[in-house]
């Protein structure tokens, strides 16, 4: 009977190995434009989709330039985030698009309101442009780890 009680066990903890991977989706974060998942986890890393400055209920790029839209990219990852049972501090990697360089100073303005210290990893780069005229774009990794206190 021991024998098989070890390869039961042995079985059950192997199915972990092949997670399945999970679709996140969430209304207080915009709808996506293409073909394309708002987050999906895979293994307990949830990876979010490029985010640019789009209202969640009206689709429609935020107006008030650079600053209103990186915020609204920021609330929509947070949206997502929260979505996964995740908050800003779960991230692991950031990838920032920039149609401007010289917004480099407001973004990591902006960006660093929303953590506590300890910053994801992170690139920024600069492109010709992003999809609906946008002028940033953030896609972020985050990682569900052990239940905080």
């Amino acid at each position: 009977m021991k024998p098989f009680v070890l390869v039961f066990a042995l079985f059950l903890s192997s199915l972990s190995i092949f997670a399945q991977k999970k679709i996140i989706k969430t209304d207080q974060a915009p709808v996506p434009i293409a073909p394309y998942s708002q987050a999906v986890e895979a293994n307990g890393l949830i990876f979010v989709a490029g985010q640019i400055g789009l209202n969640p209920q009206t689709r429609q790029l935020v107006s008030g330039g650079f600053e209103a839209e990186a915020t609204q990219v920021m609330e929509n990852i947070k949206a997502i985030l929260q979505a996964a049972g995740l908050t800003m501090d779960d991230i692991v990697n950031t990838t920032i698009y920039l149609k401007d360089v010289a917004y480099f100073q407001k973004i990591n303005d902006i960006y660093g309101k929303y953590f506590n210290g300890n910053f994801p990893a992170r690139t920024t780069v600069g492109v010709n442009n992003l999809p609906g005229g946008a002028s940033v774009e953030i896609a972020v990794v985050a990682l569900r780890g052990p239940k905080r206190k």
